[in-house]
């Protein structure tokens, strides 16, 4: 089956459900899926599809696995207990064939029950896609590529430059997500001297001996708007929440659920004090660094003790020309996902699937982002969104 460990996912989604489990226990969730991809027909593969999701439904966490998460400094271990008695319920999820050829996938439930469904799911209709749709990978140009890409990264001036892999849930394959890892730490390094900082993917950091990497993403901060006391301080109220269950530990904020001009707002001098950094995830990545580095000094902050994060559909080169801009002026960290893990043939013999999970409803509200990149909101309630923006006071998209 594709995906053999409830491991095989991403850091943040254990640091997000210890919140749950603590802080939000009885929080109802709707989360659905989109392929921003035209034009691409998966209802085809709806069986294979629904039969691997049953197998991710009969897995339990291993002793091996537990063990591993409790070694973590910010795992409580009252939420390792909890996910020795876990495991995901089929009735949480439907897979439905559409007559246009697409598919849709609605996850409801408990919060605290579902939240382990996203990453997988997506993991697992990428490689249904792929294995019949590219019945003879092109790894030998997904090596090559590969190659190129390293040769990059360890050009001259770059010693300090880090990468780390974000890109599971849009992966080819479990095997290449793991012959990438391994090449990765091979050729570039890994620990305080090396060039490849660690993985998002739990499993592969306890296999391989990486650095998990990982603190909030998106659904965190829009399921806060159903559950904080009024919504225009739903972000501050997320921030809190987060440094009560952390104490100042997993210090990343997200920055983009309604927009830098709302996060700005929001992220006053306490904030920029108390988190290490901030990641991006939409929008010009030049221009949000420039902004959060004056946004620090205006605080009276120091940039160059803060973490700035980019993450948002990443390339090599990308990568390299955001570094020459801010190394020196902060830290640095960056995540490369689909451009690592998905990125075959010479010239690429496909195009990978732009898919996503997001969270749509909590608590029967709906929730959702605002982010500078309109393409990635995803809310069907429009009059949901005309009060988002107005409250955040974000324009309306011309």
């Amino acid at each position: 089956m594709i995906i053999t460990s409830l491991l095989d996912t991403d850091l943040y989604k254990f640091t997000m459900m210890q919140v749950v489990l603590h802080q939000f226990p009885g929080a109802h969730v709707e989360y659905r899926f989109k392929c921003r991809t035209p034009d691409v027909a998966l209802a085809p593969f709806v069986p294979e599809i629904r039969e691997e999701i049953r197998a991710l439904c009969g897995l339990r966490f291993q002793e091996a696995e537990l063990a591993y998460l409790r070694s973590m400094r910010f795992i409580k271990s009252d939420f390792v207990d909890f996910l020795g008695l876990f495991q995901l319920n089929p009735r949480n999820i439907t897979v439905t064939a559409l007559p246009s050829g697409e598919i849709d996938i609605v996850i409801e439930g408990p919060w605290l029950h579902t939240i382990l469904f996203e990453i997988p799911v997506l993991a697992i209709v990428n490689e249904v896609y792929f294995r019949n749709t590219q019945r003879v990978p092109d790894f030998v140009g997904g090596r090559a590529r590969l190659d190129r890409k390293i040769a990059q990264l360890q050009g001259e001036g770059l010693g300090s430059l880090k990468i780390a892999d974000y890109g599971t849930r849009r992966r080819f394959s479990r095997a290449w997500h793991e012959e990438v890892l391994r090449v990765l730490s091979n050729r570039l390094g890994t620990g305080p001297q090396g060039q490849f900082a660690g993985t998002s993917n739990v499993l592969y950091a306890m296999q391989l001996g990486l650095t998990p990497l990982g603190t909030m993403a998106h659904e965190y901060l829009q399921a806060c708007q159903a559950l904080g006391p009024r919504l225009r301080d739903s972000q501050v109220f997320g921030f809190e929440t987060w440094a009560k269950e952390y104490r100042g530990d997993l210090g990343i904020a997200l920055s983009d659920v309604y927009g830098m001009n709302a996060f700005l707002r929001d992220f006053d001098m306490y904030f920029c004090k108390l988190f290490d950094g901030a990641r991006h995830d939409s929008g010009d990545p030049f221009a949000w660094g420039e902004r959060l580095l004056e946004h620090y000094r205006q605080n009276r902050v120091d940039p160059r003790t803060k973490t700035l994060i980019f993450s948002d559909s990443l390339t090599v080169p990308r990568t390299i020309e955001l570094y020459q801009q801010f190394h020196g002026r902060c830290q640095l960290a960056f995540g490369i996902g689909t451009n690592l893990t998905n990125d075959l043939g010479d010239p690429p013999a496909h195009v990978p699937l732009q898919i996503v999970i997001k969270m749509v409803r909590c608590n029967g509200q709906p929730v959702a982002k605002l982010s500078d990149t309109p393409a990635k909101n995803m809310c069907d309630d429009e009059k949901y969104l005309a009060y988002l923006r107005q409250v955040f006071e974000i324009p309306a998209p011309v």
